[in-house]
């Protein structure tokens, strides 16, 4: 006679806990997925020569990644740009830092090689521009 009632509010409860453990996880992979979307994007902005839409790209990628991939592929994307000689406003000492990060703070990356093989190329270029300095005021010195 006096019998639990068994309703429809019990399976809606189950399916509220279900979806509140479940949504953190799909708005993650969610997001991830955006961002994979964006990092194309900046890819094909920097490849049509549009720097520095492809460097704003990148820094909202870094805005919202929150030290997870595919922030070293950001990183590694404004290194690529900032190396870049069609870039006029081209800085091969950014570039070596956001490469130096990737590095340092992805070491499990895939692009950490691809990085330390830039640092390496950017190191040399800066060296010949210190020396190629240091010839020309030899080269004023010996001219008085």
């Amino acid at each position: 006679m006096c019998r639990k009632r068994i309703g429809q509010r019990k399976y809606l409860y189950c399916f509220l806990a279900g979806l509140t453990m479940i949504l953190p996880f799909g708005c993650s992979s969610l997001q991830q997925g955006r961002l994979s979307g964006d990092i194309q994007n900046a890819e094909e902005l920097y490849a049509r020569g549009d720097f520095e839409g492809g460097l704003k790209a990148n820094q909202n990628i870094m805005s919202l990644c929150e030290k997870k991939p595919p922030c070293e592929q950001a990183l590694f994307n404004m290194g690529l740009i900032y190396a870049s000689n069609n870039y006029v406003k081209k800085d091969y000492r950014k570039s070596m830092a956001m490469f130096q990060r990737v590095v340092r703070e992805y070491p499990q990356s895939p692009l950490v090689p691809q990085a330390r093989t830039w640092i390496g190329v950017l190191a040399v270029i800066e060296r010949s521009k210190d020396i190629d300095i240091e010839i020309e005021r030899t080269k004023k010195k010996l001219a008085r």
